[in-house]
């Protein structure tokens, strides 16, 4: 009995070094489940680990029309002012060279332009003589040289040819004391007569009536400029 027991326990011993093929084979998948697991979790790591880079990258990615890197614009933002700077100052330096370009040509044509003849004039108010009749001696004497228009007017049979002879003869004083002109090469460059006021008076008549009489007054001024072709 003792010996059959020392057989049980040296075959139990064996079996279990040995180890039972059932078992081996258990474990032989269980071993397998677990690597299989492990690999699902490494891949599952890998494809998670490339989705959060691809956030953080989007994240740290600028939007349209911002600086994708700020210290690089702001290393240029100086380069723009001293650009706008320039432009300024080049369309300063171009608008006061037209501005020069245009009074150039302004000088230069005041300096060809020749001067204007001196205008020499004489005014006489007040005059009685009715504008009518004035304008009619004017009208004859206008554009004459002051030789002419003196003889024409000195046998003029005309009242108003008195007063008008006068005044172109002030007009030529005037030339010769004030502009330093020769009285004797002037020109009447245009003479008017202008209607002054109304001086209204009575004339009895006959049965005790009385009828009105208009004395009429003349404005006349005169203009003399300088005869070239005299």
């Amino acid at each position: 009995m003792a010996d059959e027991k020392k057989e049980s326990t040296k075959k139990a011993d064996a079996a279990k070094a040995a180890g039972d093929p059932d078992k081996k084979t258990a474990k032989a998948e269980s071993g397998k489940k677990d690597a299989a697991k492990a690999e699902s979790k490494k891949a599952s790591a890998k494809n998670v680990a490339p989705k959060a880079e691809a956030k953080k990258e989007a994240k740290a990615e600028p939007k349209k029309g911002e600086a994708k890197e700020p210290k690089k614009a702001a290393k240029k933002e100086p380069k723009a002012k001293k650009e706008a700077k320039g432009k300024k100052a080049d369309a300063k330096g171009k608008g006061e060279a037209k501005k020069a370009a245009k009074k150039e040509p302004a000088k230069s044509a005041k300096a060809k332009a020749p001067a204007a003849p001196p205008v020499v004039r004489a005014k006489a108010r007040y005059v009685r003589v009715a504008p009518r009749k004035a304008r009619l001696v004017a009208d004859q004497v206008r554009g004459l040289h002051i030789e002419q228009a003196l003889a024409l007017l000195q046998f003029s049979p005309r009242g108003a040819a008195q007063d008008i002879q006068k005044l172109i003869e002030s007009a030529a004083a005037n030339a010769e004391n004030n502009h330093d002109l020769v009285g004797d090469e002037m020109r009447i460059s245009s003479i008017t007569v202008d209607e002054g006021p109304t001086l209204r008076r009575f004339r009895p008549r006959a049965l005790g009536r009385a009828t009105p009489i208009n004395k009429r007054t003349s404005h006349i001024a005169v203009a003399l400029v300088p005869d070239e072709e005299g």
